[in-house]
């Protein structure tokens, strides 16, 4: 029998990846990026669990979002208590920061993850059954600036990577008072059309009328062109939130385009929601997205701290890099390569690269062919920039040979000064990458 993944997952391999997003160098490169941005604004990296008990997610994202009610993974333990593969990161975070009482260790807490989530979804391009996610919460701070800063960290990884054609979409759900107001009138704009919405959009005018908003059924988006404008309902509160954010990303020179239908998929949202997009994804125009949670903490027993954040999926992240040519590294590859030619050789190269490899000089043995040509054929297959050849004759006069795979050039170099002009050529090599 011959096993083969399952239906909505993907394989993040070294080489031979079908897809050039499926390559992991490609992966370290955008984790790299993701890292040093988040630290640059001073965010900390929490992990939470892979799973959790299922009602902390129906209590955090909401009975009527469709990754609660369609996507999630859930399953009974042995012990029969429903468990749930994590299908978003922020409730396992307000989780974790309730039960270690990290409230207590200070007023602001950024924090940041980067890691897998589930989702049972129909496979397509963008959208995946385990797919990645970097996010960020910011806890402990009502001020619109720290939403500033949050949809600015988002776009910084998209400066970082160098992608174009980015749209941020933004627009405010409001306070519980405006969206008490909101949603009354917009339940009476739709009762007399009700049965002409979508199925979906049928099942959430009672629950959560909101996010019919987020419809992208045709006959939706047609009924909802005349309906009620939730700035008309907005608090005094919510609408100076809302417009001095505004102001303060034009002060930051940061573009984006007010969506009044944009409430994202989540239930927990208050005031503002924004989103990434990009053309070039098709119909998953996606990229990330997110919003503020004043009262998510609280509702789950803890302090009554607000908070903002947003997720952003890796996957799409990448596949819009290659689509848009963005540049990457050039992949990893040996700066010296060792050929031994016999069994006595094979041992002094080992101990030599072994040497190197403490040095952190990217370093490669050929521990297989004992032939030069061979040896030299993988060399070059791997891109190393370096050989050293190593046999029977070089032993005797206690010399190996030192091959420049570039230019070609040769030179007999003494054994024991081999290593210091190996780390001599690679300082200088380190020194030209960064000029």
């Amino acid at each position: 029998m011959q096993y083969q993944i399952p239906k909505g997952l993907f394989d993040i391999l070294p080489y031979g990846a079908e897809n050039p997003w499926q390559l992991s160098e490609k992966w370290h490169y955008i984790e790299s990026i993701i890292h040093k941005v988040a630290l640059d604004y001073g965010y900390k990296e929490i992990r939470t669990p892979i799973f959790e008990r299922t009602e902390l997610f129906i209590r955090g994202v909401g009975e009527t979002s469709d990754i609660v009610s369609k996507e999630m993974y859930t399953f009974l333990d042995k012990a029969e208590r429903s468990m749930t593969l994590r299908p978003e990161g922020t409730a396992p975070i307000m989780r974790a920061f309730i039960e270690n009482n990290l409230s207590s260790l200070g007023k602001l807490h950024k924090l940041y993850y980067f890691e897998p989530m589930f989702r049972y979804d129909r496979p397509q391009a963008g959208r995946y059954r385990q797919h990645h996610q970097f996010g960020v919460e910011a806890i402990g701070n009502t001020s619109f600036e720290q939403d500033a800063e949050v949809i600015d960290l988002m776009l910084e990884v998209y400066r970082r990577t160098n992608l174009k054609n980015i749209t941020l979409l933004i627009n405010t759900v409001g306070d519980a008072e405006s969206r008490k107001n909101f949603k009354r009138a917009l339940q009476e704009f739709l009762q007399p059309s009700l049965l002409n919405l979508s199925k979906d959009s049928q099942e959430r005018f009672d629950k959560n009328p909101l996010r019919i908003l987020d419809s992208k059924d045709e006959k939706d988006i047609e009924i909802l062109k005349t309906g009620p404008n939730i700035f008309d309902y907005l608090t005094s509160r919510s609408k100076n939130h809302f417009t001095s954010l505004l102001k303060f990303l034009d002060n930051l020179k940061i573009s984006y385009k007010i969506d009044q239908k944009l409430v994202r998929g989540l239930d927990y949202y208050d005031n503002t929601v924004f989103e990434a997009v990009s053309s070039d994804l098709g119909a998953q125009s996606s990229l990330g997205g997110g919003g503020r949670y004043d009262k998510l903490l609280s509702n789950f027993g803890g302090p009554d701290l607000s908070g903002i954040g947003f997720g952003m999926g890796i996957e799409r992240l990448l596949q819009t890099m290659i689509k848009q040519n963005s540049p990457f590294p050039s992949e990893s590859f040996p700066f010296v390569y060792f050929i031994p030619l016999d069994e006595t050789a094979k041992e002094i190269c080992f101990k030599l690269a072994s040497e190197l490899r403490h040095m952190q000089i990217p370093t490669e043995i050929d521990l297989t062919s004992q032939k030069i040509q061979k040896g030299l054929q993988n060399a070059n297959k791997l891109g190393a920039l370096n050989c050293v050849i190593l046999g029977e004759e070089e032993l005797k006069i206690n010399k190996a040979q030192l091959k420049n795979l570039a230019n070609r050039s040769q030179e007999e170099i003494d054994l024991d000064k081999l290593v210091e002009l190996i780390q001599n050529q690679y300082q200088n090599f380190k020194g030209l990458k960064h000029v």
